[in-house]
């Protein structure tokens, strides 16, 4: 699973770059709107391959992971029903 967000954010970016470099240097030459337009749209891919790159997914554990103390863990496995209380 982090290997392809990984992938992803990096062709996010890629692509970001791309389209940025492209507006600039080739398409300026025939319209500058679109040029401008180029750039709003790279502008809105950065936030975007952050939260893909930082998003957890069903496979990852964080949220019931141990916490190392084992009292806190023990009172947090009753509460969610792994363990009986005494």
């Amino acid at each position: 699973m982090y290997a392809r967000r990984r992938h992803v954010y990096f062709a996010l970016m890629g692509t970001c770059i791309a389209l940025f470099v492209l507006a600039w240097a080739v398409v300026r030459l025939w319209s500058v709107p679109v040029a401008v337009g180029m750039c709003v749209v790279a502008m809105v891919i950065p936030p975007v391959a952050a939260m893909i790159a930082n998003r957890r997914g069903p496979d990852d554990r964080w949220w019931d992971d141990p916490s190392g103390d084992p009292q806190s863990d023990e009172w947090w496995d009753e509460l969610d029903g792994k363990k009986r209380p005494r």
